[in-house]
């Protein structure tokens, strides 16, 4: 969409935007990197427990007594899942983030060049072409406006979602709290 007047301005383009391609990829690599460290030390955890827990059970002399180890094995399994889930939506959410703010960027330096086009070639206008700028820029703020309503609506269902599983862990949590109590 940029009008390039000369190739060197057709060059720092195209940096500019190797560059925010390498920082997304490096970003992507480094999100990859934690979300793999996370998978390897929880698959760590899960074998120790699983192990320990193993212990305990074969260790077990009557009926009462395994059913109070299992009622104790239960929340930490539950707490840990929990605490993965939520590394694992930190992660998630971190890269959608800074996809949408690049998004966004982009878009108002496209609003900005087409603008600055318009407003260039309304001075080199025929007299009477005033309406067909004027409904080029009516249909920009239209489309802004579009873009705008989607992505609120996809910030509100994104914050619902994240309040629905923040309350499904409460609530399971609790029950279990709740379970191991009595």
């Amino acid at each position: 969409m940029t009008k390039f007047t000369a190739p060197e301005q057709f060059v720092e383009a195209g940096k500019a935007a190797l560059e925010t391609l390498l920082g997304q990829a490096t970003s992507a690599f480094a999100r990859a990197e934690r979300l793999a460290a996370l998978n390897l030390n929880t698959a760590r955890s899960v074998m120790e427990d699983g192990v320990a827990n193993t212990k305990a059970l074969l260790a077990v002399k009557d009926p009462q007594e395994l059913v109070k180890l299992q009622t104790s094995l239960a929340q930490p399994m539950v707490d840990k899942a929990v605490a993965y889930a939520r590394s694992v939506y930190e992660i998630a959410a971190e890269g959608q983030n800074e996809v949408t703010k690049l998004v966004e960027a982009q878009i108002a330096e496209i609003n900005k060049t087409v603008n600055s086009a318009l407003d260039q070639a309304a001075k080199s206008a025929p007299a009477g072409s005033e309406a067909a700028f004027t409904a080029a820029k009516s249909a920009m703020a239209a489309a802004n406006s579009a873009y705008d309503s989607v992505s609120k609506a996809a910030k509100q269902a994104s914050d619902l979602a994240e309040a629905n599983v923040a309350a499904a862990t409460k609530a399971t949590v609790q029950a279990l709290s709740t379970k191991k109590a009595a």
